[in-house]
Order: structure tokens, then sequence, then C-alpha cells
């Protein structure tokens, strides 16, 4: 089928049906977090590992896999990552231990990299300029349905079948998906001859793994050596030098580099991707302390906390249109600055109201204040970073922009994940400590010894249920001590959760900084579907 053939939006419609299954993974875990760490017998590292390495197997490919499209075209690039995307759902819903769960998700963010860029692509190739307005309309529907979609559905599926479900529902969804993409999509064939920069593929996927490994492990290993005399400093230096080394290899390949630097030379270009990546490290980080309290602290189901979130992204679906359009009357930039302050002042308002006895619904207005910020961000900033954007690097930049946004996400779930952990362990402790003053003096320190190591060792109390009951106590004691350790637990829980959302809080105000740098461009040329930067 030629593009002359094809019905656009009925293509337009196989392809959103496989974009609604990448986003859906991108939120349906994090509401499983508590259920999957007392399951899988899992230490809250490794539940981040399965949200970080989707992100990072996600964001890393994708200027590479964009090329891909232009050199085989998009439709069998976009079929090949769907079927890897669904077989390794499969695979995820199958495994049974966190270390097989990591794996797969690892390929299934593979699978998301090969089909995001060409669904892209063909949005610009399927409309002329003057129709991709209501085009882009329909992408952003459904990634604010899939946004809404994922923590309820997540919650349903796994109170009533299982975590693993949160991964078999892409198996149909996803053979739906491949069957409408062979019989609607239009084998379009771009026929740019792309020269592929292994060593740019290399150095940055190197980069940026040494980096996420060793942010995210470094609790773990107590900041110290990992393997064979090697700290987690010289992983994270070593990340640090090898990204380097790539943005000098950007700047001496004369052939065809990856992250071609002139781009950034547009300040409105480097304001906003900067901006992109604060906004992807708070929207990712926000919600690990944020489930880890209304499910294991107040005790919602999975089911009641995707509810609990939902009024949040319904919020900034709704008004997100609105906002896109105002932008176009007058300077989005205060529309970006006015969504994060708001964005961070809902966290805020978040940590200050958090206690152990909160009622669950007292934080929907703080949620109803993040969700205006989050739909104030997309558009404005979308159209302020790509809007001066020469035609020639648009494509590119688009690419840049997107990936900037992931590569904040990953950053953002490995730095929460271990301040999180660190809180956690340190939290719990001193709040046993506490609690331990109320026992008997013969039974205070090995109780707060306990619940100590029992924090510092799993980091997990997946459950609302609160600590195993301590061995060895007189049972006239026994019924004491266990409520003390459920209250020094939901305590020192909700410490850590209040004092973790401070690092997305202050990540955002960084954006706020770099936001006021941008400036209000009117453009002289026609950018290729500049909103695609913002799905």
């Amino acid at each position: 089928m030629n593009a002359r053939q094809a019905n656009p939006w009925a293509a337009l419609g196989a392809l959103c049906l496989g974009f609604f299954m990448i986003l859906l993974d991108t939120t349906i875990v994090s509401i499983a977090i508590p259920t999957m760490l007392r399951e899988l017998d899992a230490g809250l590292n490794s539940i981040v590992w399965v949200i970080s390495v989707y992100l990072l197997t996600y964001a890393v490919p994708m200027l590479f896999t964009s090329r891909l499209g232009d050199r085989f075209g998009p439709k069998r690039v976009f079929l090949a990552g769907l079927v890897v995307f669904t077989g390794a759902s499969l695979w995820c819903g199958l495994s049974g231990n966190a270390e097989m769960l990591i794996a797969a998700r690892a390929v299934q963010g593979l699978g998301a990299a090969l089909m995001t860029p060409q669904t892209l692509a063909f949005i610009t190739h399927l409309f002329p300029p003057a129709k991709r307005g209501p085009a882009m309309g329909m992408w952003g529907g459904v990634a604010g349905l899939a946004t809404i979609a994922g923590p309820l559905l997540g919650g349903v599926l796994v109170d009533h079948f299982g975590w693993e479900w949160i991964f078999f529902v892409n198996v149909p969804i996803g053979v739906i998906a491949i069957v409408l993409a062979v019989l609607l999509v239009p084998d379009w064939q771009p026929k740019h001859s792309h020269s592929f920069d292994l060593l740019g593929i290399v150095l940055s996927s190197a980069a940026l793994l040494c980096i996420v490994f060793g942010v995210q492990n470094g609790q773990q290993y107590d900041w110290g050596t990992v393997f064979g005399g090697i700290t987690v400093f010289e992983i994270i230096g070593a990340g640090v030098v090898l990204m380097v080394a790539f943005l000098v290899w950007q700047r001496v390949n004369k052939r065809e580099p990856l992250l071609p630097l002139q781009v950034f030379s547009n300040r409105n270009f480097s304001a906003g991707t900067l901006t992109a990546t604060t906004v992807g490290f708070a929207m990712t980080g926000m919600f690990l302390p944020l489930v880890i309290y209304i499910q294991s602290v107040l005790g919602l189901t999975p089911t009641m906390g995707g509810l609990l979130t939902a009024p949040m992204s319904l919020l900034s679906g709704i008004i997100a249109p609105f906002v896109g359009r105002a932008s176009d009357k007058f300077n989005g930039k205060y529309l970006v600055m006015f969504g994060l302050a708001a964005l961070a002042a809902g966290l805020g308002i978040i940590a200050w109201q958090a206690t152990p006895d909160t009622n669950p619904w007292a934080l929907v207005p703080a949620l109803l204040v993040c969700g205006l910020g989050i739909g104030c961000i997309f558009s404005p900033m979308s159209n302020l970073t790509m809007g001066s954007v020469e035609p020639r690097l648009a494509g590119t930049a688009s690419g840049i922009f997107n990936t900037a946004r992931q590569v904040g996400g990953v950053l953002g779930s490995a730095a929460i994940g271990v301040l999180l952990q660190a809180r956690i362990s340190a939290s719990i402790a001193d709040e046993a400590t506490k609690a331990a003053a109320q026992l008997p003096a013969q039974y205070r320190a090995p109780f707060a010894e306990g619940i100590a190591h029992a924090a510092a060792s799993t980091g997990e109390f997946g459950s609302a249920g609160g600590p195993a009951p301590l061995p060895g106590l007189p049972p006239e004691i026994a019924a004491q001590a266990g409520k003390l350790a459920t209250e020094a637990v939901h305590s020192g829980l909700t410490d850590a959760a209040r004092v973790t959302m401070l690092l997305p809080m202050g990540v955002l105000l960084l954006g706020v900084i770099s936001a006021a740098v941008l400036r209000r461009v009117k453009p002289r040329w026609e950018t290729p579907a500049p909103e695609a930067a913002a799905v």
C-alpha cells in the first residue's frame, strides 16, 4: 500500500495503538511497585531498576532508531519494534524473579525505541502542514488517555489478577496493533542513505549506563566497592569521562554525528531541551515516593491508588489544548514557568500534608495543583523549543528534544530511587529508636536494631501491614512491640517520602530558571510538526 492509497486517519489510528502501549508502560508499573516488592521478594533497588532499565533502553537508542526508519522504511522498523515490544511484554509477565523481569523490561524498552520515531515521522508524511493540527490533537489525546489509564488499569489488574497482568495486557493489544499496522499503514520508503555513528552510539550508551548504574546502586553498595576493587564513584566517573568523549566525538565527526551540536547554538532549543530534561526527571521521580506512601503507609489498594491520582492526569489533559492555543497569543514561557512552579508547589503541599494518618482524599487538591502545572508545560515548551529551529534540522532537533526528556526520566528514576532507599533506612532507624523507648530497657536495643536492619537490608515494606513480628519476645511484650514496629515503619516511610519529594521540587525550580531564558519567536518558516516533540 502506498501513501496515496492509504487512509491517513486509519493509518494514524493503527500507529496510535502501538504508541498507547508504549506510554501505558511508562505509567502502569509505578502503581504495582509495593505488590512487586512483596511478591517477588525483592528490594526497592531491584524494582526501581524495573522502571529505570525500560527508560534507559527506550531513551538511549532513539536518535539511532529514527535513522533506521529513514534507511529501511518507517513501517518495517515500527512493526519490528511492535513485535519486540509485544514479545517482551509476555516475557515480563512470565518472569519469576526481579532479575528476569529487569532483563525483559530492557528488551521492551528497545522495542519502544524502535517504534516511537517512526510514528512521529509518519505524521509529517501522512498529513500536509495545514492538517497536522487535528492529527497532533489525536496524538496528544492518546498520550493523555494512556497517562490516565496507566494507574487506573494497573490498579485493577494488580488487585484482581496479579502484577503479571500489567504486562500480559499488552499481548492482545500488540497482536491487534500488528495486524492493523500491516493492513492500514503504507510501506513508505524515504530512501535516505544515512551513515550510522556507531562510535557515538557505543559511547553514549556506555556513559549513561555507567552513570545510572553508579547513582542507582550507590546505596546498595554503601557507596564503596562494587566488584574487583572498582568503587561506585569510579563507575560514575567513568560514565562522565565517556560522556565527555562522546561530546568531543560529536564535535569532530564530520560525517553524520548522532548528536549534531550545531542545533544547540539556538538559544531557545538549548534552554527548552534543558527544561524538558528537568520535566522528565521530576515527572518520573515523583511517583515512586508517592505510590510507596499512599499504598504502604495509608493502606490504599492499587485500584484506589490509581483513582486517587486520576484527577491529576484528567485535569492536565483537559487544560492542555487551551494552554496550547493561549501560547500562540502571548509569550508561552510564562505558561511554562507557571506550570513548573505549580507542579513543584503541588508536590510541596503533598509533602507538607503527609503524615501516617492523613486522609488520602485530602491529597486531591494538591494533586490537582500538580495536574494544573503539568497541563501548562508541554505545548508551550514544545512550541518555544522547536519553533525557531531551521527546517533542515527539525527532525534531528525533535529527536534530541524527545530523547532529552526520556534521559531526564532515567536520571530521575535513579536519583529518586537511591535517595528514597537512603531515607527509608535512616528514617525508620530513627523512628525505631524513638519507639524503643516505650519498651522495657532490656528489649529496646534488640527492637531498634531489628527494625533498622530490616529497613537497611531490604528497603521494602511493600505491604501496609508493617514488618513481621520480632522473634524472641515474651507474649506480653510482643503485641506492644508489633504495634510500635508498625508505627515506626509507617512514620519512617512517611518521612522518607516527604524528604524525597524535595528533590524533584528542586529540579523543577531549575527548570523555571531555564524556561525564563526562552524567547518568544515568530518562525519565518513552516517547521514539520514541531508539536511532535511534546509527546
